[in-house]
């Protein structure tokens, strides 16, 4: 299919016609949020008229054999133990949940990078302010040239008071995978625990946490495995799970149930709340598994492979250097912007990009020179052409 805008033929994809987005507008964003299929909303359209029929029963008998099927079928997709896995609305909700439960003191530390997501830094900032925990702050470069200064930089600041570090797998604003497994490892000898910010990571890269060994580990089903909002998770390694309680205490701190631990029916329950965002989570991998005859792994090599190709559009077009190598990227890369454009306000440049061309893409302040991010993600129902398109654009603008 295309269509023109203005005086460029644009093609979109035929998988397109499969979620919900409009058509009038270029969409390169998916990290951000994601985009659920119309074919999964239905599964959850379906729960909630079951819940809403009759709230008693849904809640009362059907509700926990739901959940604990769901959260069967994506311990399988994430390499984990059902009974490690708890289902939380966002990763953020899974960072807050690990730091609140644990206990700081003035001569801790906590270890994390200048990569760091912003709301997860925000979290740890809190936690310093209300027990003194010193905030180590390791500094990756950017551009960056090999995964081993990742893991470099990480272990270099390592001391004796380093308690925790908090990682991310793949970076929000600069789209790196981080050598995970490895920076886990290195951590681990060193006897520091783990806590993974893998908002990200689920759908757009393989993923066992069983292999990866992290003490606590948090990802996004509302990203890259397309199921409805306010889906993720929180793994947390078996001997851990007696110190994490959630963020809102409910029934089940005091259960007199022994068929299943506490962590997992103080998590499940926390309070009145709307679970069918959770329950859609096997029909999200299920349905975005059968979209391609390689299933999962095709579909995670497809999009990788497109924005590989879309960077390569990108710093072609602005005459810029791909700024980390492609072992380093999922399905979302970033192009650092050139002095032209790196000047504006990266606000400005976004509504710009969406009000006058219609494209929908992350613009990004950087700490550093480059200033100015634009970060571009691939998902199935994207096609060259979008990422042609804004190219051109970007290019236009650059010269005006």
């Amino acid at each position: 299919m295309e269509h023109e805008v203005g005086d460029f033929r644009l093609q979109t994809s035929a998988f397109q016609k499969l979620w919900s987005l409009d058509p009038t507008v270029t969409f390169l964003n998916h990290g951000s949020f994601g985009a659920c299929p119309k074919a999964v909303l239905a599964v959850q359209q379906s729960l909630r008229s079951q819940l809403e029929q009759e709230p008693l029963r849904f809640f009362g008998r059907e509700w926990e054999s739901l959940l604990d099927d769901a959260k069967s079928k994506l311990a399988i997709f994430i390499g984990a133990d059902a009974k490690d896995v708890v289902f939380v609305p966002n990763a953020t909700t899974g960072v807050n949940s690990v730091l609140r439960s644990l206990t700081f003191s003035a001569d801790d530390e906590i270890l994390t990078t200048n990569h760091e997501y912003n709301a997860c830094r925000n979290a740890l900032d809190f936690l310093a302010s209300r027990t003194g925990v010193r905030i180590v702050v390791a500094k990756i470069p950017f551009p960056i040239e090999s995964p081993q200064q990742v893991i470099a930089a990480v272990i270099e600041q390592v001391s004796p008071k380093t308690r925790l570090a908090l990682l991310d797998h793949v970076t929000s604003q600069t789209g790196l995978i981080f050598p995970i497994q490895q920076l886990v490892q290195e951590l681990q000898e060193r006897g520091v625990d783990t806590l993974v910010d893998g908002a990200h990571a689920p759908g757009m890269i393989p993923l066992n946490l069983g292999e990866i060994g992290a003490t606590y580990y948090t990802g996004n089903c509302h990203k890259w495995l397309c199921a409805p909002k306010g889906a993720a998770f929180l793994y947390v390694r078996r001997d851990k799970q007696s110190e994490i309680r959630p963020l809102t205490i409910s029934h089940g701190a005091n259960s007199p149930r022994t068929d299943k631990t506490l962590f997992q029916l103080e998590f499940d329950w926390m309070g009145t709340n709307d679970p069918t965002a959770y329950m859609c989570v096997p029909e999200a991998i299920a349905f975005m598994g059968s979209l391609l005859p390689g299933g999962w792994t095709e579909l995670m090599q497809r999009n990788h492979q497109l924005v590989l190709q879309a960077r390569q559009l990108l710093c072609e077009a602005l005459e810029v250097q791909p700024p980390c190598p492609e072992e380093m990227i999922g399905s979302m890369a970033v192009v650092p912007m050139p002095t032209t454009l790196e000047n504006s306000d990266f606000m400005s440049l976004h509504d710009e990009l969406f009000d006058r061309f219609g494209i929908q893409v992350q613009v990004m302040p950087w700490q550093e020179s480059p200033r100015l991010l634009v970060r571009i993600s691939a998902q199935i129902y994207n096609t060259r052409s979008q990422y042609e398109y804004l190219a051109k654009v970007l290019k236009e603008l650059q010269k005006s």
